[in-house]
C-alpha cells in the first residue's frame, strides 16, 4: 500500500489521483491529508520542498513532483499508457503537460498573492500571473480542435487546470473566449475519474 500526501485543492495532487484511478491503482493508495501551511506539518520528511503531492512507497522512500509520480504509476500497469512512448504523440503530450502545469503554477501563485494583506500585495505580480493564465488559455484554444479522443498526460493536465481556474477564478469567464476548448472540456469532464476528484476546500 502506498501513501499519498495530498490536499483537496491542489491541481498537482489531483493529477496524481486521476492517473491512479485511470490506471486502476487508486485502491493501492492511502490518502494522507496534508496542510503544508501548518507549521507543525511534517511534509518535509517526505518532500524537502515542503510540497504536495508526495507518494510514500512501501519501502518508506518517497517520490515527489506530480510528473514523477504520474510517470511512476503509468509504468506499473499494462493498459493504454498516459505517457506515449515515442513520436509526435509523446512530445505533444509532454508539451501540453508543461503548458497546463505552468498555467496551474501561475494560478496558484496568483491566488497566494491575492490572499496576502492588501498592503503587501504586488499588483504587478498578480497581473504577470494572470497574463500567463490568459496566454495559456489562448494557446490551448488554438489547438483544441486537434485534441485526440484518447486521454494522455497532457490532455489530463489541461482538463485539471481548467477545473482549477473554475474553482479559484470562477468569476472570470474563460469559456467566452475559448469556445472550442470549452466544448472539449465539457465532454472530457464526464469521465468518472475527473468527476470524483473535483477540487474543494
Amino acid at each position: 500500500m502506498f501513501k499519498l500526501r495530498y490536499s483537496s485543492t491542489s491541481p498537482f495532487v489531483r493529477k496524481v489521483r486521476v492517473v491512479a484511478i485511470e490506471t486502476g491503482q487508486d485502491q493501492d493508495i492511502e490518502l494522507i491529508k496534508t496542510v503544508t501551511a501548518d507549521p507543525t506539518c511534517d511534509i518535509g520528511k517526505d518532500n524537502p520542498l515542503n510540497k504536495v503531492p508526495a507518494l510514500i512507497l512501501e519501502d518508506g522512500s518517497a517520490l515527489y513532483d506530480s510528473h514523477v509520480i504520474c510517470e511512476f504509476l503509468d509504468s506499473r500497469h499494462n493498459g493504454v499508457k498516459m505517457f506515449p512512448s515515442t513520436g509526435p504523440a509523446r512530445w505533444n503530450a509532454l508539451r501540453r503537460e508543461a503548458l497546463a502545469g505552468g498555467m496551474a503554477d501561475a494560478g496558484v501563485l496568483r491566488m497566494m498573492e491575492i490572499r496576502r494583506p492588501a498592503g503587501e500585495q504586488s499588483p504587478a505580480w498578480i497581473q504577470r500571473q494572470k497574463l500567463k493564465m490568459d496566454q495559456g488559455l489562448a494557446a490551448l484554444e488554438q489547438e483544441a480542435h486537434h485534441f485526440a479522443p484518447v486521454l494522455d498526460i497532457g490532455l489530463l493536465t489541461v482538463a485539471i487546470v481548467l477545473d482549477y481556474f473554475d474553482f479559484r477564478f470562477g468569476a472570470e469567464p474563460w469559456r467566452d473566449k475559448c469556445p472550442t476548448l470549452a466544448k472539449w472540456h465539457e465532454a472530457i469532464s464526464a469521465r468518472p475519474a475527473l468527476k470524483t476528484t473535483l477540487p474543494h476546500d
